[in-house]
């Protein structure tokens, strides 16, 4: 599911608008239709090590980590070609 940002005006829709009907085109593999998204990962790392699972009770995990920097996380996505690839940087500059 997607959403319109509310600080998007109709210029933004109607170039969604243009862009939506590739989406609805036939699996081609000479043209295929792949989707691109970038997500920003904080990577930590644990100050205490868990506590154990007892017998009807749940793992205990501290809240509190270490930052251990940030990467980024691309996914490629070939939907009707049942293809996918993600590619995982080793970290990310500030933005």
């Amino acid at each position: 599911m997607w959403c319109i940002p509310p600080e998007q005006d109709a210029a933004f829709v109607a170039g969604m608008e243009q862009v939506l009907p590739v989406y609805e085109r036939p699996y081609d593999p000479r043209f295929p239709v792949v989707n691109m998204d970038e997500q920003l990962i904080q990577l930590v790392s644990h100050t205490r090590t868990p506590l154990p699972m007892r017998p009807g009770d749940t793992q205990k995990i501290d809240y509190e980590y270490i930052r251990e920097g940030m990467c980024n996380a691309f996914m490629f996505v070939q939907p009707l070609g049942g293809w996918r690839e993600v590619h995982v940087s080793s970290s990310s500059t500030s933005r």
